[in-house]
């Protein structure tokens, strides 16, 4: 049996991963249509799940903020290896979670990226300006177990949100060696 938090930790896995980021992107058209080169998308993303900034003016000695999101979607430009500007925070539902704390994060997400602000990048990414993004786009993923009601209440306060399926992760792409046997060189 899948519980809801293996559903959430699931597609916070699978979302990781920029190429399928841009197949959830796909599936909002407004935001597929940012992504800087379609022909390669996963030199034109950058996926950083549970992401951390750094606060340039800090007023009190926490310069290290981590977003209350789930996911920042940074786009590239896979040519000049330079962020865009343009950053796409995904908000998955998480099990339990009701509208108002739904949109209490993004809340707090743009509170916290009103200031100037430094992206504490993965190493991959270490050489790439990780400074302040100018624009800033919510999305907010609904799972099965999401009730109608938040669906309504995103719809209502005119915020983006997509229905995901949940991906079979945990399946064995490659056949297990048996015991006793002898892997070839």
């Amino acid at each position: 049996m899948i519980t809801h938090q293996h559903q959430y930790d699931t597609l916070l896995c699978h979302y990781s991963n920029p190429s399928e980021a841009t197949l959830l992107l796909r599936q909002y058209r407004p935001y597929f249509e940012l992504i800087p080169s379609l022909r390669r998308p996963s030199e034109s993303l950058i996926s950083v799940p549970m992401p951390v900034v750094k606060l340039a003016n800090a007023r009190d000695h926490q310069n290290h903020i981590q977003l209350s999101c789930d996911l920042a979607v940074l786009m590239c430009d896979p040519d000049w290896k330079v962020k865009t500007g343009r950053e796409i925070f995904l908000f998955i539902h998480r099990p339990g979670e009701d509208f108002s704390a739904m949109l209490q994060r993004w809340r707090q997400v743009e509170m916290v990226l009103g200031d100037e602000y430094y992206w504490l990048l993965p190493w991959r990414y270490r050489d790439l300006l990780g400074d302040k993004g100018e624009f800033h786009y919510p999305l907010f993923v609904t799972l099965d177990y999401t009730p109608e009601r938040i669906k309504r209440g995103l719809d209502g306060a005119s915020l983006p949100f997509v229905e995901a399926e949940v991906p079979d992760l945990d399946t064995p792409t490659s056949v297990p060696i048996s015991e006793g046997s002898i892997p070839e060189s």
